[in-house]
């Protein structure tokens, strides 16, 4: 992996290697980081894995605009990973005059519609025609292949030479402790080399099934510096990582503090930093 400094805007191409750009990497409520949001981006091809409420305007402060993305892939519905998707949808309905692609179960569909979307979206007025809207009047859905024999539910999709497998997460989980009682979240695993945990507690049992499973060459991991009911916290993350899990592992999704952390005294790769690229031949 190789690390590359933004020029004078984000670039939605490479030469053919894949590439990840973060136009934020902080916690909900972080006020430095911005928000966790991956853009994926391969040859012709990208793919940003969620859109939260500051990202439009982490975009902008990147000389971009958030209308120049085609694809969309939303890990679950909180607002520092879904909140930005309000302003795409009316941007590309009355400026681009354009569907963006989501990649999206029928399931996670309705949920993200009649829970998130439709109360800003659902009623327009009469410049587009009609009263009443729906999620396929803004997105066109591209729907994951739900694939057998895996230890969770798991979906496959791709954009161009993009492919992705999604899997379900344990974040907001009920005293059972359980990813089947958890709110619906998804960690993405990104051309069967690198895994992106989304969301998620601390969970042992997800990154061995994935590091038994594929040749996985780096872990981009959830992680708070402080043990908590919804995310991995830091010393647990210490705990589960075996040596090798966690020399490869990169974190994110952190609070504004996370620069005072040496993290590598501890094993780890690193911490993700917002706005360089990293390449991967």
């Amino acid at each position: 992996m190789k690390r590359r400094e933004l020029k004078e805007k984000i670039e939605l191409t490479t030469q053919g290697q894949l590439s990840l750009f973060f136009p934020g990497t902080g916690s909900a409520f972080t006020k430095l980081n911005f928000q966790n949001n991956i853009l994926v981006i391969k040859g012709q091809d990208h793919l940003l894995i969620d859109c939260g409420n500051m990202c439009p305007y982490a975009f902008h402060t990147f000389n971009s605009s958030i209308t120049s993305i085609s694809n969309f892939l939303i890990t679950h519905s909180h607002a520092d990973h879904a909140g930005g998707l309000e302003e795409v949808a009316l941007m590309n309905m009355y400026i681009t005059k354009k569907k963006p692609n989501m990649i999206i179960t029928d399931e996670y569909k309705k949920i993200l519609w009649n829970k998130t979307l439709s109360g800003g979206l659902a009623i327009r007025g009469e410049e587009t025609g009609r009263q009443k809207m729906y999620f396929d009047d803004y997105f066109t859905q591209i729907k994951p292949k739900k694939l057998k024999n895996s230890l969770r539910p798991m979906y496959e999709a791709n954009i161009g030479s993009i492919n992705v497998k999604l899997f379900r997460t344990k974040h907001l989980f009920s005293s059972k402790n359980n990813w089947k009682n958890s709110f619906y979240s998804l960690g993405v695993l990104i051309d069967n080399r690198i895994l992106f945990s989304g969301d998620t507690k601390a969970d042992k049992e997800l990154i061995n099934w994935m590091c038994d499973s594929y040749n996985i060459e780096y872990i981009i991991h959830d992680c708070q510096f402080y043990k908590n009911a919804v995310h991995a916290g830091y010393d647990e993350l210490k705990e589960i990582l075996t040596p090798e899990q966690k020399a490869k592992t990169l974190l994110c999704h952190y609070g504004d503090d996370a620069a005072t952390r040496d993290v590598k005294k501890d094993g780890f790769y690193g911490i993700v930093e917002r706005g360089v690229y990293y390449d991967f031949d």
